[in-house]
């Protein structure tokens, strides 16, 4: 062999398996410490101060608008209550209406947040509409109208059937009742018939009912329409819902 093959032979020694390696690093390669980076002392300021930066400022806007925020306080729990003048809507709807739309005296505890006349062009009954917050946060609407009839008393209870009636301002309402917790009140009474709707309870449906006959006493009567009788109050029909 010459000295050329011992020289190549000697730089690149041959992995037999009895020197022990198995191809991996050398043990002096294992041996060498591992290096980590060192970050300059003023780098490392100088981040320190980029975020320290941060802080001031988003402190500067907070202090910049903490008193836009006191000077907006949170609205109150029960939210926003239109400004609604039944009783004066109520008046200019007479001469239309051809009787006096109902208009309750509930003091602050209902609040009102609508009152309107509705012409009645799609089912032929023109009726009063006035809607209230009652105090425990529910609804009752009241619908009032001289061309009741049964097939829309019946739409409007929400084809809820007659449960029995309930005593409220010295008069029997119908009470139409469902499972799903709206129930109704109809009464037909001096020429109107009124029906209450809404899921607000019974105790609070006997406030309001009350006070809506307080003010139909407080007014004359309407002319009867021709399909009710006065004092008479009117059930839906035995049928199924149209």
């Amino acid at each position: 062999m010459s000295d050329t093959q011992d020289k190549a032979i000697a730089a690149f020694p041959s992995n037999n398996g009895n020197d022990g390696s198995s191809g991996g690093p050398s043990t002096d390669e294992a041996s060498q410490p591992i290096v980590r980076p060192v970050i300059p002392a003023k780098a490392a300021k100088r981040a320190n101060a980029s975020v320290i930066g941060m802080l001031i400022a988003l402190l500067l806007c907070v202090v910049a608008f903490l008193p836009i925020v006191l000077m907006n306080p949170a609205p109150k729990s029960n939210g926003y209550r239109p400004n609604v003048n039944v009783a004066a809507t109520a008046a200019n709807a007479k001469d239309v209406a051809g009787f006096t739309p109902v208009a309750p005296d509930t003091g602050d505890t209902f609040s009102p947040n609508y009152a309107r006349w509705v012409s009645g062009t799609g089912d032929g009954v023109p009726t009063w509409e006035v809607g209230y917050l009652t105090p425990k946060q529910a609804f009752i609407g009241i619908v009032q109208t001289r061309k009741a009839n049964p097939t829309w008393i019946f739409q409007q209870t929400g084809s809820a059937p007659v449960t029995g009636t309930r005593n409220a301002g010295g008069h029997d309402w119908e009470l139409h009742d469902t499972a799903k917790g709206n129930r109704s009140m109809v009464l037909n009474y001096r020429g109107t018939t009124i029906i209450l709707s809404g899921g607000a309870g019974l105790d609070e449906f006997s406030t309001l009912a009350t006070a809506v006959v307080k003010a139909v006493d407080a007014v004359p009567a309407a002319s009867p329409d021709a399909t009710t009788k006065p004092g008479e109050t009117v059930s839906q029909p035995a049928t199924s819902k149209p």
